[in-house]
């Protein structure tokens, strides 16, 4: 009798604790749901998919028509196993200053030279070469750089702004200080001021417009300027036809007191909408040559990113390819060649099509078995931030674990 109130007694201990350790657990995912169900929700590619993103080109220094032409060269000679050439995204900016022209009015008034000037007939051959054959894929960055009332402001008592306002010669966009190549703030006092949502609205409109007139067609993807923008600017994109907004993750939407990105109000994963609807892409690996990045990083982000069942979208500047070509053009191929050995079944996509096989939840690009998407979300949720500890100290960690090697 006595051995089996023992057992009896044990019984009640296990079930209790056992019941306790769920009860814990089922606190854990609740206090956590969103995060863990946005992963959940996020598409699941089923091919590792690389996007090399490039932004500033266009207005600006006319050794880019050279520098294009050779990344073109590059480009249709690295090939995926379809036998499509790698994909290069441009960031278009659309016109630097008229420093003649702004002197002209004693620094009173802004003046453009925009990409239809003659002057640029070289880069924009140099763009269009490559887009008709496949491996250049253009997208909004901006008319400008920055925006042109806070760049004004600022040279009044900025003597370097001022210069590089007022140069006759083409301006480089990358010469300004960091806080006032923000597109979408007035930056010309920190913190940041934002900008009027109709100001906003008829300078996206204007952009738009002038973007349709040297590509022919309106653009679909979007991607601010240092990746500062604001609830304002997509509603504006949106009534403009931009469907896709490219972000780090997450939207800064002003500049601090120190001049660095700050205010993020929302953040985001591939393929989740904007509030007016717009699909977001997350853009999270940099590459950047000239600042001693090696070709191993990008495999290294392609192969975290294809773990996660995501697209690796690679961001590079345009700076890497006129202080450096030679040394950033091999930097790249070796990037790519090494890309395509780490994953020989690798392909290369547009933002554009990558996000309407996010949007149809096309079943040759996203995954659609259960089991499959539940081994990549095992593994996604490491990323939650606090989540991984939490789940380590309560336990949840290990079936976690067992679900990711059994799966």
């Amino acid at each position: 009798m006595a051995r089996f109130i023992y057992r009896e007694t044990q019984l009640i201990e296990v079930t209790v604790t056992l019941a306790t350790i769920l009860i814990l657990w089922t606190t854990v995912l609740l206090i956590f749901f969103g995060p863990l169900a946005a992963r959940w929700h996020e598409p699941v590619l089923r091919h590792p998919v690389l996007i090399i993103e490039s932004d500033d080109w266009g207005a600006g220094p006319l050794a880019q028509a050279e520098v294009l032409l050779h990344l073109s060269t590059l480009l249709k000679q690295v090939r995926d196993c379809s036998n499509r050439s790698a994909v290069m995204t441009l960031g278009i900016v659309l016109e630097v200053p008229d420093g003649l022209r702004i002197v002209a009015t004693g620094n009173t008034l802004y003046h453009a030279l925009p990409l239809t000037d003659t002057r640029y007939d070289a880069v924009r051959f140099a763009i269009k070469n490559g887009i008709e054959a496949g491996v250049f894929v253009p997208q909004l960055h901006g008319q400008c750089h920055y925006w042109p009332p806070a760049l004004l402001a600022a040279a009044v008592t900025d003597d370097k702004v001022r210069n590089w306002l007022t140069a006759p010669e083409l301006a480089v966009s990358e010469d300004l200080p960091s806080h006032l190549q923000s597109r979408w703030v007035d930056a010309s006092n920190l913190p940041s001021r934002a900008l009027e949502s109709d100001t906003i609205s008829i300078a996206v409109a204007n952009e738009v417009t002038t973007y349709q007139a040297i590509f022919g067609n309106a653009p679909q993807v979007a991607v601010a300027t240092t990746f500062i923008w604001t609830n304002a600017v997509e509603a504006a994109w949106a009534q403009s036809g931009i469907d896709i907004i490219i972000t780090p993750g997450r939207r800064y939407t002003c500049r601090n007191a120190e001049g660095k990105p700050d205010g993020v109000d929302a953040t985001m994963l591939a393929g989740e909408r904007s509030p007016v609807g717009q699909t977001y892409l997350v853009r999270d690996v940099y590459f950047e040559p000239t600042q001693g990045h090696i070709p191993q990083r990008l495999v290294d982000g392609l192969i975290e990113h294809s773990r996660l069942g995501r697209a690796c979208l690679v961001e590079t500047h345009r700076f890497n390819f006129l202080q450096a070509p030679d040394v950033s053009l091999a930097a790249l191929e070796s990037g790519l060649k090494a890309a395509l050995a780490a994953c020989p079944k690798l392909r290369f996509l547009s933002p554009l099509e990558l996000a309407r096989a996010l949007q149809t939840h096309d079943p040759e690009w996203v995954e659609t078995r259960r089991l499959r998407r539940l081994a990549v979300w095992c593994v996604r949720v490491k990323e939650i931030p606090r989540f991984r500890r939490v789940a380590q100290l309560c336990g949840l960690a290990l079936p976690l674990i067992l679900l990711e090697h059994i799966l």
